[in-house]
């Protein structure tokens, strides 16, 4: 019984000498996990606020010097408000042009070159005002080698229509880098300016007018690229438009040639 009653006192002693080494453990870890929670929510409460996309661009915008900064805006409102232009009139310019001839060839047959003639004017294009020229010179009594002329010069005269503004497209894209490039210089000296007036080469000094040297450069470089977009867009429009033309131009004469036999 004696070894009985001191077994169960020794496990009693173990069981209780357990128990407060198990809360002496918790408490720490309670007083970690407390801590960590709490640095975390400083960490959170230090993270910057996340700025605007239209604060941000102000801000560097105010950074690169309004003046030249204003300037190459200016180029990209102006090149985008001409590439707009361009590319109405162009999707305004194309026609169905196996309709048309369809048409024309069926007015032939009917009322001859003046029911054609109708027809050519009341389709949009420039398909269209070049056939009304080929008609109208058709239905005068000139011979088809006349008409083919005409076909030929006023097809050049719409193609000069259809390329207009972009050269002033291309100077905006030629300008709005060698702006950012100007910036660039005068931030530059302003970074000398300020190395003779401080007497350090530190980077603080210089840091105001590198920044500046770098925004505007990066602006210019930004319109440059996005106009360069455009511009290439409108050029494979009219590249292929000016292709349509002259398909179609042939298929009139063919048209023409058959009218006359």
């Amino acid at each position: 019984m004696k070894k009985i009653f001191m077994f169960l006192a020794v496990m009693g002693v173990m069981a209780f000498s357990a128990q407060n080494a198990a809360a002496q453990d918790e408490q720490p870890a309670d007083t970690t996990a407390t801590e960590m929670v709490a640095e975390t929510t400083e960490a959170t409460d230090e993270l910057p606020e996340e700025v605007p996309m239209h604060q941000a661009l102000k801000t560097k915008f105010i950074e690169g010097g309004a003046g030249f900064m204003a300037l190459v805006i200016a180029c990209l409102i102006l090149g985008l408000a001409l590439c707009i232009e361009r590319i109405l009139y162009l999707a305004l310019s194309k026609t169905n042009t196996k309709n048309l001839l369809n048409n024309i060839e069926a007015a032939m047959k009917e009322g001859g070159a003046e029911a054609a003639k109708e027809v050519c004017v009341n389709t949009r294009g420039p398909v269209a005002s070049i056939f009304a020229q080929a008609m109208i010179r058709l239905a005068d009594g000139q011979t088809l080698e006349e008409v083919e002329k005409s076909v030929v010069s006023y097809g050049g005269v719409e193609a000069s229509k259809m390329e207009q503004n972009l050269s002033w497209i291309s100077l905006f894209i030629a300008i709005a880098p060698s702006l950012g490039f100007l910036g660039t210089v005068i931030g530059m000296i302003q970074a000398f300016d300020a190395i003779m007036v401080a007497g350090d080469m530190s980077p603080a000094v210089v840091a105001g007018g590198m920044k500046v040297a770098l925004i505007t450069t990066v602006g210019g470089l930004i319109v440059a690229v996005i106009l360069q977009i455009f511009y290439n867009y409108i050029l494979s429009q009219v590249e292929a438009l000016t292709v349509e033309m002259e398909d179609a131009s042939i298929s009139l004469m063919d048209i023409l040639v058959k009218y006359q036999k």
